[in-house]
């Protein structure tokens, strides 16, 4: 039944009826700041410098279905997960023994670990993490299978975004569904949406509440005499998706009533200081338009900084370090970003190593580690003689799989009959720095229709990748301060596209319907 109902999904629209959708949506996006800025070959480079134009994120005519045990599932795991990562980095050995295989061969994971070594040697001052994670998945459903199965793509540990726009998108179906019958801009009548609302989104009050509890829990000024504090955001030059953030900022000024700074990253050392006479190393920040009014920084949120593209000088090395050596609570910390890294997914999920699960969730029972655990797609090292090796040398294997690097925000991968060709012709000491993946079965009957940020309207195959947000605050000691699971991201693409990020332009933001 349920086959036959995604069969005929999303309804038809006849042209009219479709002009008058987009055109809505079109203003929707820009009344209510479900927005990016445009892409460079959209508009002329001086409108584009300025910073005046912003256009329709890319988003989906219709919210998507998606099954209502594996979305339950999802959100039940989230803060064990949370849990499972938070053990992850505050256990320095095991996570250094992970590194040493990959330090080697991956400048980026290297010069990380070295910041870290830095840090340490000099002694960290702040015992405080915070975590601001999304947990991604899709719905696996292969061949003979009778219920569909909730298997997990990644996990990410730093600048884990759209929370801010995925809520929007989230109130545009619900206000286009909630539209009386008649109604100009109502959907056409399907059984999916007859009565039905996407589930609610909380992410924006959930990620805000949590750097609002980091705020909170850095207690009072450290500098001498004491400074008012605030929150700071370092994000990327040319930052084209700051309406997502400014979701989360707005929320922590007018909501928390925290002050709130955004900081590139090519700004860091101008504009933040370190005390060298204070012990405590407070993070001194000066607006450029108040410079009579310095902030001590409470809590640094990375925007940026998570692909080595980020770092184009030594002096951003420099900056990551001061950040991570001073007193502000960071999410997340340089070992917290590693944590995140694939190498970490792949060892969690060999059956062949020992049970890490149970060693990182001591106080879980066995029903709810296996419960973790049944979300692990199966995931290889290439090692030689290995089971990896050898299914990503063979055509006929590998089209199964994807080849995965320690790298975040999508085009990095490498897919299936494109593997053995790649490892052939890259250096095999360089092999260890992949993790191949199998591939996961989505349900095939999927479809929707996506108006991009230039205009652009495409209907067809989709596949929906789902994302669960959650916010945990710990201490090195192993105390908990803060866990919450709440919010959600639906991201669809083509079914032909392999890739997956919105920012990198292969995705669109999308909400669901549960069935």
């Amino acid at each position: 039944m349920a086959q036959l109902i995604l069969a005929t999904y999303p309804p038809p629209l006849d042209p009219a009826q479709e002009q008058f959708l987009v055109s809505t949506i079109k203003d929707w996006t820009i009344q209510n700041g479900l927005t990016v800025r445009p892409p460079p070959n959209f508009v002329p480079e001086e409108a584009g410098q300025k910073g005046v134009l912003a256009t329709n994120a890319p988003v989906t005519l219709f919210p998507s279905p998606f099954p209502k045990s594996c979305f339950e599932e999802a959100r039940a795991v989230q803060t064990v997960y949370n849990e499972l990562y938070a053990e992850i980095s505050r256990d320095e050995k095991w996570l250094g023994e992970i590194m040493e295989e990959l330090i080697d061969v991956d400048d980026f994971i290297s010069n990380l670990w070295k910041v870290h070594l830095a840090v340490k040697k000099e002694g960290y001052v702040q015992k405080l993490s915070l975590g601001l994670f999304r947990s991604d998945y899709m719905v696996h459903t292969p061949p003979g299978s009778t219920a569909p199965s909730l298997k997990q793509v990644e996990f990410n540990t730093i600048s884990s975004s759209f929370g801010g726009l995925s809520s929007r998108v989230t109130a545009m179906h619900t206000e286009l569904l909630s539209s009386p019958p008649g109604f100009p801009i109502s959907y056409p009548r399907h059984t999916l949406l007859d009565g039905k609302l996407p589930p609610e989104n909380t992410a924006v009050e959930t990620l805000s509440a949590g750097l609002a509890a980091a705020h909170t829990a850095y207690g009072s000024s450290k500098s001498s005499p004491s400074l008012p504090l605030c929150i700071l955001f370092i994000v990327q030059e040319n930052e084209r998706n700051i309406f997502d953030q400014l979701a989360l900022s707005t929320r922590l000024t007018n909501f928390h009533k925290i002050p709130v700074f955004r900081l590139k990253t090519s700004e860091i050392l101008d504009r933040t200081s370190i005390p060298a006479s204070n012990p405590s190393r407070p993070l001194v920040y000066t607006p450029p338009h108040s410079r009579s009014t310095p902030f001590e920084v409470t809590t640094v949120y990375l925007r940026s900084f998570y692909a080595p593209t980020d770092y184009k000088l030594d002096r951003d090395w420099a900056a990551r370090t001061q950040l991570e050596r001073s007193a502000a609570i960071k999410c997340p910390t340089v070992l917290n970003q590693l944590s995140g890294c694939k190498k970490v997914q792949q060892v969690l999920a060999d059956p062949n190593r020992a049970d890490h699960l149970a060693r990182f969730l001591p106080g879980k029972d066995q029903a709810t580690v296996a419960r973790i655990r049944e979300t692990f797609a199966p995931q290889y090292d290439l090692a030689p003689g290995g089971r990896g090796r050898e299914l990503a040398l063979n055509p006929e294997t590998a089209a199964n799989h994807v080849l995965k690097p320690q790298r975040e925000g999508g085009g990095n991968n490498i897919y299936k009959t494109d593997i053995p060709e790649f490892l052939r012709s890259t250096p095999e000491t360089e092999w260890k720095r992949w993790v191949l993946m199998e591939l996961i079965q989505p349900p095939a009957e999927a479809k929707n229709i996506v108006l991009r940020s230039d205009g652009q309207v495409v209907s067809g195959n989709v596949v929906g990748e789902l994302g669960i947000f959650g916010t945990i605050l710990w201490s090195s000691d192993g105390e908990i301060l803060h866990n919450k699971e709440g919010g959600w991201l639906m991201r669809t693409k083509g079914k032909e596209s392999n890739e997956g990020g919105v920012a990198a332009g292969f995705s669109s933001l999308d909400s669901i319907v549960l069935y």
